[in-house]
């Protein structure tokens, strides 16, 4: 009879058996982000849980599907794998988006509470919104230029709003900002047309909390601009400080799309929140009259790529003299110790010269009650020799008789 495998050889097995992550998705090693991302919506979309309840095989596809878009979602992992295959990614460490809607109240409950403690929750948009958008049934609402619309999306939900662009608009730019309360989540959705008049989704951007609100942002403005992922400083921050650190601009990554012709664009305001609905305020500016503005974006956006290159190289640095520092304090108390003990020694040997040792403590204790006892004893004797001889009366004290029948 077999024995049984243990869990590494399981692993290894399972493992053997994974399909390359480019095959799964169905793209070429040469992809580019958006055509991975693009592909791994649709498949994503296909193969959702909640569209196939009853479906083992397209449970397992969706899982596969999200583990390969995992890989190569992430550049460092992309080339990791490239370079090594599946033994250079560290599986264990993958994230999975959570689609709120398919969770349950239990497990949301469970999921808002591990969000609150500080673990990183990455959620997902609906399958039904997107699908609704796919097939061209969502309402949308047009947001004119240079105007502001506040509203209220429920939990898992979305609002879309179109927005119309000149060319010349096109060619100056222009921002779409979004900002909520500080307690409201949502996600920055921008979609694409699709021939059959259906919508799918090409941008999204996590709102994150700026100040006492949270706001979300996409700017095509002609040129690079690059996003702020906050959920990569939240795993690095988890492990320790100094990673935290030195992560906190990986996460700092183009933007996918950094300009849009005229006609017709798409955006949607997706509520995030794990049960209650989010306030916000959505509007569309053109960049024509921000000129001042885009070019300290510009700058200040390549002063951080730079300090990121600087961060590399000083987290090496940093890494050596910590090692050295850390050794420098463990010889030191080691070395205390050494000498403590030395000098403990010294006074034991001292000490076993002396023939009598002295107990000054117990002396102590000896005279004071000695002197008590004297003190004492003195006492009692004046209190005898009192009792012993009586007192002299003195001259005052007198007693002198007067006889009252002799006259005077």
């Amino acid at each position: 009879m077999p024995g049984n495998r243990s869990k590494s050889d399981k692993d290894n097995g399972a493992k053997q058996f994974r399909r390359d992550p480019y095959e799964v998705l169905g793209v070429s090693r040469n992809s580019t982000d958006q055509e991975i991302k693009t592909a791994y919506r649709k498949m994503a979309l296909k193969y959702h849980p909640d569209k196939n309840a009853n479906d083992p095989k397209a449970t397992d596809m969706f899982k596969e599907v999200t583990f390969s878009y995992n890989i190569l979602s992430d550049p460092d992992k992309r080339r990791q794998y490239d370079s090594a295959g599946f033994e250079a990614v560290e599986s264990d460490s993958q994230e999975l988006e959570l689609d709120l809607s398919s969770l349950g109240a239990v497990n949301t409950m469970f999921a808002a509470l591990f969000s609150k403690l500080g673990v990183p929750i990455k959620t997902t948009v609906s399958a039904t919104v997107l699908e609704e958008a796919l097939n061209g049934l969502v309402t949308i609402r047009p947001l004119p230029l240079g105007h502001f619309i506040s509203k209220r999306v429920e939990k898992q939900c979305a609002h879309f709003y179109s927005v119309t662009i000149t060319e010349e608009e096109a060619q100056a730019g222009f921002v779409c900002r979004v900002q909520a309360s500080d307690k409201s989540k949502f996600k920055l959705l921008y979609f694409d047309h699709e021939d059959n008049g259906g919508l799918s989704l090409a941008l999204q951007e996590d709102s994150a909390k700026t100040g006492k609100v949270t706001s979300a942002g996409m700017y095509f403005l002609g040129f690079p601009v690059y996003r702020l992922d906050q959920t990569i400083n939240s795993i690095a921050a988890a492990k320790d400080q100094d990673t935290s650190f030195f992560r906190k601009l990986d996460g700092f990554q183009p933007c996918e799309l950094t300009e849009l012709k005229a006609g017709t664009h798409v955006f949607a305001i997706y509520g995030d929140n794990f049960f209650r609905s989010a306030n916000y305020t959505i509007e569309v500016v053109c960049a024509a009259s921000f000129g001042e503005e885009k070019e300290n974006l510009r700058n200040i956006e390549s002063q951080i790529l730079s300090k990121r290159a600087e961060m590399s190289k000083f987290e090496t640095e940093y890494r050596e003299v910590l090692t050295q520092f850390t050794e420098m304090t463990n010889r030191y108390a080691h070395e205390m110790q050494a000498v403590d003990q030395l000098l403990k020694q010294r006074n034991e040997i001292h000490a076993s010269y002396t023939v009598a040792p002295l107990k000054h403590s117990s002396s102590k204790i000896r005279n004071k009650s000695s002197s008590k006892e004297a003190k004492e004893d003195d006492q009692a004797r004046d209190e005898k020799n009192t009792r012993d001889h009586p007192r002299k009366k003195k001259w005052y004290n007198i007693n002198l008789r007067v006889d009252k029948r002799k006259a005077c």
